[in-house]
């Protein structure tokens, strides 16, 4: 008897060579033609799953949603609840880095994104689901800071989506040319301010961004 084809798992071949093509080439690269060459298929086993190169990228665009979300999920709200000073920066820069292109596969994930994101600005098939991502990220963002008791989260995880999407852009393309390291320490430094500005308290009941005075620091012990 012929083996038997899951229809799930060719599924998810197909998806994985579409996102393999859109890191590689852009959106530029995605065609039926492409993806069955690059999934060892057929160009008809492929179009039974996926009408045309629209229907792969959001597809593409899906699978990297749903890689992030699983790595979000392993960051539960009550992990943040209580934390302040540095504690409270490093929980939320973990948090925020499952999302960030801070490794190759996470790099990948990010260029994806941003293909189906600047698709989104004139093919209005694609504005939905790049809205829907925004509006997930930022209720991600919304609830982190919520739990970490700032004032005022909506206006703060909408600062700190901003600042995901520049250092993402910045990261995955030569307008910026970050590397890992200045994405990190950017972060840093961004998250520091937003804490320290929405009155999260440092573990000397200073704000973390607060410096330290000249007459702090001449009254330090050596």
């Amino acid at each position: 008897m012929p083996a038997r084809i899951d229809p799930a798992r060719r599924r998810q071949q197909v998806v994985e060579a579409a996102f393999r093509l859109v890191v590689a080439e852009g959106i530029e690269g995605l065609t039926l033609r492409r993806v069955a060459d690059a999934s060892h298929l057929n160009i008809g086993s492929v179009r039974h799953y996926f009408d045309g190169h629209q229907d792969l990228l959001a597809a593409a665009a899906q699978e990297a949603g749903d890689r992030m979300g699983r790595r979000l999920a392993r960051h539960p709200l009550e992990h943040l609840d209580g934390l302040d000073g540095e504690a409270a920066v490093d929980a939320l820069q973990a948090l925020v880095e499952e999302v960030l292109p801070v490794d190759e596969d996470r790099r990948g994930e990010a260029i994806v994104v941003v293909e189906l994101i600047m698709a989104s600005r004139t093919r209005p098939v694609f504005q939905a689901m790049a809205a829907r991502m925004a509006s997930d990220l930022s209720m991600v963002a919304h609830d982190a800071l919520a739990t970490l008791g700032v004032s005022d989260p909506r206006m703060r995880a909408a600062q700190l989506t901003a600042t995901i999407g520049g250092l993402t852009l910045d990261a995955v393309t030569p307008h910026g040319a970050l590397t890992v390291g200045q994405l990190r320490a950017t972060l840093r430094a961004q998250l520091r301010m937003l804490l320290g500005s929405a009155g999260i308290e440092g573990d000397r009941g200073a704000p973390v961004d607060q410096p330290e005075t000249r007459s702090d620091q001449c009254s330090s012990p050596r």
